[in-house]
């Protein structure tokens, strides 16, 4: 795939910095294309204008690369190339990190022609100006203190590295890099940017410093306190407080890792003038407004579009603060929200992909992938085969349903043994059961050894399983008929026409309820009928089945009462609240460590989508 070499640094620490570079010199051409890929991150220059970054994260047998058409930033004669890779060496679920792997490959092509490439003939210097710095989320970033008096260290020759990295055949969209500047409120030399939403992105500052030694501190908030303040010290856990040490003159400063953010604060010493804008980041998408005749849908999903925008980043990022990483049952909400808004399958495709290959990566099928964090998760598991067929029926594609039954037959049969005389699962807990997050939206679920909602997500993967062999034209024994009627026999409370959470128990959650119906189990009316009377006693993320539940019954306009609720469970009431982008849970104080800006809660724009856009007059 690539000509050119891995090249690496001699150094390798926790949250390094390398700035390779290459000059070289150009006569006259006409075409100019460069194609890069680096670990973890790269951000590219050329001439020292901003060309793009990535890659993507991926697993070493199927690693993404970039390719940018680079005419516009060479000129005839001498030319710089100038890339900043970031080592972070954190096991978490942003990067496949940690493993000691750091460097950068790239090729250039001129006129069609190869021209360069990355070898030992580039140079190499460590950016020694970030200090030693905490983490913030679940260890997903380092803060990023610098001192800017330490000059970039000195030019090094890389190492030549063998790799077996397998590349993907076609580069993958880089991100879409948007400048925006508000004016600041300034009081004894802090500046306060209000940005009037929140946005995902890097920020710039430029700082004017009158002697070395000078000292900024820079604050990030999603929100304001009681006090009006910057509420630096984030409910989703993340406190967004840095410093950097300032050299004499100006100070260019331009933050690596991105954020999730409305306010920024910047606090600066005397004889210190500050200038800043934010770098708003997200996979390409061409934005637009709902403009229905309800200005209450209207918001609804306007607040949704602009959370899977901007929370669509080389994956779909469960939260862009705490986590960092595309976890599958936000990835099923924020996925297909976005092939909705879109109609680019790209990412989607990736993103089932990524989930897949974790197989290969470790021998089980992870919850959060691609990443170096291993967790198992029942429910999402046993999502996937729905999410591969979702993904079939919306694209056609049969050669990728074909690659992706591998996987959801592993997912069957991995949970096929713990099926007991009956066929339902029990004592199925090697994986975590979650039933809805956080706790206290279980509607009072009830656990036992084998309970409602883990055997309604089995059915329905084993559902989908014999759905893509029938697509497909293969021959198969099906199972599904009777593990419904083992699931009947077991949680149907013939009395109340409703299901129990467990046999031994008289408890029905709206959850053992709504996902019979959901995944076509049911299409009992009295289960309809309750979940309507019940209301949507769940979590953000839930609601999707809660909804898709009463569509699935013909109860659509039911369901659109529900997403125009001003009740505390709906998405007007995150409104209400101040959202711009959706909570994670319903209210700012249903969590204890609440994000507020969670793409898992786009539920309104999949069923406006697949249920209601052709009821609703525009």
């Amino acid at each position: 795939m690539f000509f050119g070499k891995w090249i690496a640094p001699a150094e390798l620490r926790d949250n390094l910095h390398t700035v390779f570079s290459k000059e070289f010199f150009l006569e006259e051409f006409e075409n100019a294309k460069i194609n890069i890929s680096a670990k973890d991150y790269y951000k590219l220059y050329i001439n020292n204008k901003f060309v793009g970054q990535g890659p993507a994260p991926s697993y070493s047998f199927a690693m993404n690369f970039n390719e940018y058409d680079i005419a516009k930033y060479l000129e005839n004669g001498k030319n710089e190339i100038k890339v900043l890779v970031f080592y972070q060496g954190l096991t978490n679920r942003v990067w496949l990190s940690g493993g000691g792997e750091v460097g950068l490959i790239a090729d250039v092509f001129i006129d069609g022609k190869i021209f360069l490439s990355s070898d030992k003939n580039w140079t190499y210097r460590i950016d020694e100006s970030y200090l030693e710095s905490e983490t913030v989320g679940y260890e997903t970033a380092f803060l990023e203190n610098r001192d800017l008096r330490i000059p970039l260290g000195e030019f090094k020759t890389p190492a030549e590295i063998k790799k077996d990295y397998v590349f993907k055949n076609e580069p993958f969209p880089a991100l879409q890099i948007t400048a925006k500047r508000v004016e600041p409120i300034t009081k004894n030399n802090t500046y306060f940017y209000d940005f009037n939403q929140e946005y995902v992105c890097n920020i710039r500052i430029n700082a004017k410093s009158d002697k070395a030694g000078k000292k900024i501190i820079i604050h990030c908030a999603e929100e304001l306190d009681e006090n009006g303040k910057t509420r630096f010290d984030m409910r989703c856990g993340c406190r967004y407080e840095e410093r950097c040490i300032l050299d004499k003159g100006e100070n260019l400063i331009e933050q690596f890792d991105y954020k999730a953010l409305r306010y920024l604060e910047i606090i600066a010493d005397e004889g210190v003038e500050i200038s800043a804008e934010i770098l708003i980041r997200h996979y390409p998408f061409e934005n637009f407004d709902f403009k229905t005749k309800n200005t209450d849908l209207n918001s609804v999903l306007n607040l949704c579009k602009n959370t899977v925008l901007l929370g669509t980043q080389e994956v779909f990022v469960d939260c862009p603060t705490r986590e960092k990483g595309q976890y599958l049952g936000d990835a099923f909400i924020s996925g297909f929200a976005h092939y909705y808004l879109t109609k680019d399958c790209r990412l989607l495709k990736k993103a089932i992909e990524n989930f897949a290959d974790s197989i290969n990566y470790c021998g089980r099928f992870l919850a959060v992938a691609p990443c170096s964090y291993r967790q198992e998760i029942a429910d999402y598991s046993l999502l996937f085969s729905d999410m591969v067929y979702k993904y079939y029926s919306l694209t056609n594609d049969k050669p990728f349903l074909e690659k992706m039954l591998f996987t959801c037959e592993f997912i069957n049969n991995y949970f096929s043994a713990f099926e007991d005389s009956d066929g339902l699962l029990i004592n199925a807990d090697r994986q975590w059961n979650l039933v809805d997050w956080p706790e206290n939206a279980r509607d009072g679920y009830e656990f036992a050894d084998k309970h409602c909602v883990l055997n309604a997500y089995y059915i329905n993967s084993v559902l989908n399983e014999e759905r893509i062999k029938k697509a497909l034209g293969i021959e198969f024994e099906s199972k599904s008929q009777a593990l419904i009627n083992s699931f009947n026999n077991e949680f149907l409370n013939r009395e109340t026409g409703l299901y129990v959470d467990n046999s031994s128990g008289a408890h029905s959650s709206v959850h053992s309820n709504m996902l019979p119906l959901a995944f076509g189990i049911s299409s009992e009316e009295r289960i309809a009928e309750y979940l309507i009377e019940r209301g949507m006693k769940c979590s953000v993320f839930m609601s999707y089945f809660f909804l898709k539940a009463l569509c699935k019954t013909k109860r659509k306009s039911e369901a659109l009462s529900f997403i125009l609720s001003k009740e505390k469970h709906s998405w007007l009431n995150m409104i209400n609240e101040g959202a711009t982008t959706l909570f994670e849970a319903w209210s700012k104080d249903e969590k204890w460590n609440t994000s507020l800006f969670h793409p898992w809660g786009a539920a309104p724009i999949l069923i406006y989508f697949e249920d209601l856009e052709n009821e609703i007059t525009m």
